[in-house]
């Protein structure tokens, strides 16, 4: 049952944002990271506002992306101001990644609500993380760092799992991030393994695994992919967000948090941590389907209060409610 579970989190290539080119390089990374550690973060940070100048002037697709969703999440027309700023949060999180990477946790103010509920946690087995593309999780393992070193794995697709180990040995090539790549036969089993060493398994749920506009629905292993997504509202609209994740925690029978790393300004981060559900006690069948049911609607309630109170964080940049239909 376990292996079976494993496809239904393989992302396709027809997805959109599978299929979007990354930019920049580990040479690149490397000098960024050299000079934001040799000059400091104050310093770097004036090279990081050319970046996010370029962006917002010659990524079209993005921007159109970035306005159609601030729209919703501001309630109103957003400005230039706006759509620069949002480029700008996203580009510091990964600006500020050379510094957590590097343990350089006391240049931030951090702060964090649920931390009580996590400590809970740790006197038991491991816990999932569902995230979002929203903020930084680095933050998120460094806060684990300092709370005695909670032990923070993230489970994430294959090709993005290279590209992360990439980057973070751009930044420290010392570091050795613990990821499990998924869509992959033994991934459930890699990330049951966590669990029962007490580790917290970090996945984000906001993206599914097919592009409609393509014409396709596959999950990775030909079937059909609608009975893997849960349609949810999100900022007003219907939105489709994947059931994957959610039924692997119902198959471990782990307790599931929302956590969110969010970028305030300056040099401050407050961090989220928020009960979505316990599967350590519900059993297959009908009530586990309502379990699953449930837990979305909490994670797609969350996910609109934080998108709505930290609107900059989101960082889908492609053309997210196409679903709506």
């Amino acid at each position: 049952m376990i292996e079976r579970a494993s496809p239904v989190l393989a992302a396709p290539p027809s997805a959109a944002w599978a299929r979007q080119r990354e930019r920049g390089s580990p040479f690149l990374l490397r000098v960024m990271a050299y000079v934001s550690l040799r000059f400091g973060r104050s310093f770097s940070r004036c090279i990081l506002y050319g970046i996010a100048v370029y962006f917002f002037l010659f990524a079209p697709g993005a921007r159109r992306s970035s306005n159609a969703y601030l729209r919703l999440a501001l309630g109103r027309a957003p400005t230039a101001r706006d759509r620069f700023r949002h480029i700008l949060t996203f580009a510091t999180t990964i600006h500020d990644r050379v510094f957590f990477a590097n343990g350089q946790c006391e240049q931030f103010k951090i702060s964090i609500a649920g931390a009580d509920v996590m400590m809970k946690q740790l006197r038991g087995r491991g816990a999932m993380l569902l995230g979002a593309h929203m903020g930084s999780f680095e933050v998120i393992r460094s806060v684990g760092r300092l709370y005695g070193g909670i032990r923070v794995t993230m489970a994430m697709y294959e090709d993005n799992a290279r590209k992360i180990n990439s980057i973070l040995a751009a930044i420290n090539p010392a570091l050795e991030p613990d990821i499990v790549p998924l869509g992959r036969i033994g991934a459930m089993l890699d990330i049951a393994a966590r669990l029962d060493q007490g580790a917290f398994v970090g996945v984000l749920g906001d993206r599914t695994l097919d592009d409609r506009t393509a014409g396709e629905n596959t999950v990775g292993d030909g079937t059909c992919g609608r009975e893997n997504e849960q349609a949810v509202t999100l900022l007003g609209r219907r939105a489709h967000l994947p059931l994957g994740p959610l039924r692997a925690a119902a198959i471990l029978r782990c307790p599931v948090y929302f956590m969110a790393g969010l970028y305030r300004g300056k040099n401050e981060y407050h961090v989220v941590f928020a009960k979505v559900a316990d599967f350590s006690q519900v059993a297959a069948g009908e009530k586990r389907g309502a379990a699953i049911t449930a837990a979305m609607e909490k994670y797609a309630s969350l996910l609109d209060e934080y998108c709505r109170s930290d609107p900059y964080n989101w960082f889908n940049f492609f053309d997210f409610w196409h679903a709506e239909r």
